[in-house]
């Protein structure tokens, strides 16, 4: 996901946007933890969504 294509979403999108990749955090974390997890590198890539989408919605508020 790129900052680009989160420039178009609205704040209500974003904030759901972000609820939604937290939530596969959370599953991610739970199945690294199991052991399931086979991708790793997963996790560093929804941080990185997360920390994005939260850029977008303070950039918006702060307006």
């Amino acid at each position: 996901m790129k900052g680009k294509e989160l420039r178009g979403y609205t704040l209500e999108d974003l904030k759901k946007k972000s609820q939604d990749l937290r939530s596969e955090l959370f599953e991610l974390r739970i199945q690294n933890i199991s052991g399931s997890l086979e991708n790793t590198s997963k996790i560093k890539a929804v941080r990185r969504d997360v920390a994005r989408v939260e850029t977008m919605i303070n950039e918006k508020v702060n307006r």
